[in-house]
């Protein structure tokens, strides 16, 4: 029972400290190894408190990591939104400019339907704007004699 107990707390400190009194053979090995004993429990204090901490930084890198990933995924998704926006916007503005074009064809439409209109009565000179241009519409044409007309009385004059 007792051995269990010295094994348990003792077996690896007590084991190593006696390994170095043997090897180093100071003057006084009971107050060397009682220091080596302290020096010893620092030590495993020391590195139990570095573990302590070295899991700490790893929980708080993995923390960082999945803030990292998610203020990416919120920049990805603003980004995303903001192209939405970007093709919305051009969209509506692509169809504005699309129903204003139309309107505008419509309204040329209507302006030359009117102008046809209007001017089908009118004479070539009366839609110019040009000063002395032929008015077309009422110049009679003459009967002229065609061109066989002309060949056979000149057979007949022969």
């Amino acid at each position: 029972m007792e051995s269990r107990y010295l094994q348990k707390y003792f077996g690896t400190c007590l084991t190593q400290g006696l390994a170095e009194v043997a090897r180093i053979r100071p003057v006084d090995p009971i107050e060397y190894l009682a220091l080596w004993i302290y020096k010893y429990k620092e030590n495993v204090t020391m590195e139990e408190l570095r573990q302590k901490e070295m899991a700490d930084l790893e929980r708080e890198r993995e923390l960082a990591l999945i803030q990292q990933e998610m203020m990416e995924r919120l920049k990805a998704e603003e980004l995303m939104f903001q192209q939405q926006q970007l093709a919305l916007q051009l969209e509506l503005e692509m169809q504005e400019k699309e129903r204003q074009r139309i309107e505008e064809l419509q309204k040329a439409q209507e302006q030359l339907e009117e102008d046809t209109a209007a001017d089908s009565g009118k004479t070539l000179a009366e839609i110019s704007d040009r000063y002395g241009a032929p008015n077309l519409s009422r110049v009679e044409e003459l009967d002229e004699p065609m061109l066989s007309d002309v060949a056979l009385n000149i057979d007949q004059d022969l």
